[in-house]
Order: structure tokens, then C-alpha cells, then sequence
């Protein structure tokens, strides 16, 4: 896949994206910052790894979600994670 070889993506990159384009208060602008890939690139790349009836599942769970876009969310909601998650520092693997 091109956005594979073009980022240089390891598995453990995949997985960590994966992980974070299905969370809910995770924005795609977090994936950009810590990856590099823009949305439409994270969508191409969970329609390439995910079966197609979970794709179809996440899309339209995604989709308009206002956590999922910086621009859509309220001023009021200042972080890219969730309670659970990790504090997210920019580097490019995730510690967990």
C-alpha cells in the first residue's frame, strides 16, 4: 500500500493508528501530529486494514463526530485522548 511505504509505517505504527482512529476523543489531527497522515490518508489506510463490514461500522460511527474533528469540537474540550489513554507527547511511537 502506498501510504504504508510512504510513511515508512511499521506494524506497530499500523496498530497504534488503528487503536487511535477508533477511539472516540481521539481527533484525526492527533494521528497528523504523531504520524504525519492527513484524514483522508487515515481513512484509506482503515479501509485497507480493517474487514469491510468493520470499515463500514467505524465510517459511519466517524463521520460528523465532533470528537473526531479539532474544528467541530467545543473550546471547552482541550485534549486529543481519553481519561484512559496516555498522555500523547508527538514522538513517533506511542509508550504504553
Amino acid at each position: 500500500m502506498k501510504i504504508i511505504e510512504k510513511y515508512q509505517l511499521q506494524s506497530l505504527d499500523i496498530d497504534r493508528i488503528v487503536e487511535m482512529a477508533w477511539e472516540d476523543r481521539t481527533p484525526f489531527d492527533a494521528i497528523t501530529l504523531q504520524f504525519g497522515l492527513s484524514e483522508k490518508e487515515i481513512i484509506e489506510l482503515m479501509k485497507f486494514e480493517m474487514h469491510p463490514k468493520n470499515w463500514k461500522k467505524w465510517r459511519a460511527r466517524v463521520q460528523g463526530r465532533a470528537t473526531k474533528h479539532s474544528a467541530k469540537r467545543d473550546a471547552e474540550v482541550n485534549r486529543f485522548k481519553s481519561n484512559q489513554q496516555r498522555s500523547i507527547s508527538g514522538n513517533r511511537m506511542s509508550k504504553r
